[in-house]
């Protein structure tokens, strides 16, 4: 049976999932349903985010923000065959984004890269639509990895990703509904219907 690395830019499968107005995703039920639709077996499932920024010292609002992605992340870090990466965020000085990840794309990259060329998995799952990850889409097909990208046609996937992946799958309500309600995935959660936020 072929051995499936499932890999979750979580900001994107967040935005993805309060789309689709679906409030809780349990994780591992959603990366289980994701190699079943494959026709595989988990290798590991593959979580990307930073936590929230903090002043110095922290509003009220942002130590409670901060505590809440806290247990989410040892919620994460408790499932089994589950591997959480973390990044940071940095303030900038745009109005609509005053806050940028930075370092996820890298260590997703790294991971799907080497699992991909030490053999550990034959199809690669990411969800994802940022064109930052499509070097390494290119370096895994190039080590005879399968691709799937699951993506949100309600908010964008970009062309470069979404045109090199070997298959496209839309995250849809159902798909998420499937995946019930459970204390060990948390904050929100979004979706899709078609590409149009392709860019």
């Amino acid at each position: 049976m072929e051995r499936i690395g499932v890999f979750i830019d979580n900001a994107y499968f967040e935005k993805a999932c309060r789309n689709l107005g679906v409030p809780r995703v349990d994780y591992l039920q959603f990366s289980e349903e994701l190699c079943r639709k494959q026709g595989g077996k988990r290798f590991r499932t593959y979580v990307y985010d930073c936590m929230p920024f903090q002043s110095n010292p922290p509003t009220e609002k942002e130590r409670e923000r901060y505590s809440k992605k806290y247990k989410f992340r040892k919620k994460l870090e408790r499932l089994p065959k589950f591997v959480t990466r973390w990044g940071h965020l940095k303030k900038t000085s745009q109005q609509d984004k005053p806050f940028q990840q930075k370092g996820v794309d890298i260590l997703l990259a790294i991971d799907l890269v080497k699992l991909s060329w030490t053999g550990k998995i034959d199809t690669a799952v990411l969800v994802s639509g940022d064109s930052d990850y499509a070097p390494a889409v290119g370096q895994a097909k190039e080590a005879n990895v399968l691709t799937i990208l699951y993506y949100d046609g309600n908010t964008y996937v970009h062309d470069e990703l979404f045109d090199l992946s070997d298959d496209r799958e839309e995250i849809t309500k159902e798909l998420l509904e499937k995946c019930g309600l459970d204390v060990t995935s948390c904050l929100s959660a979004r979706g899709a219907t078609r590409p149009a936020g392709r860019r």
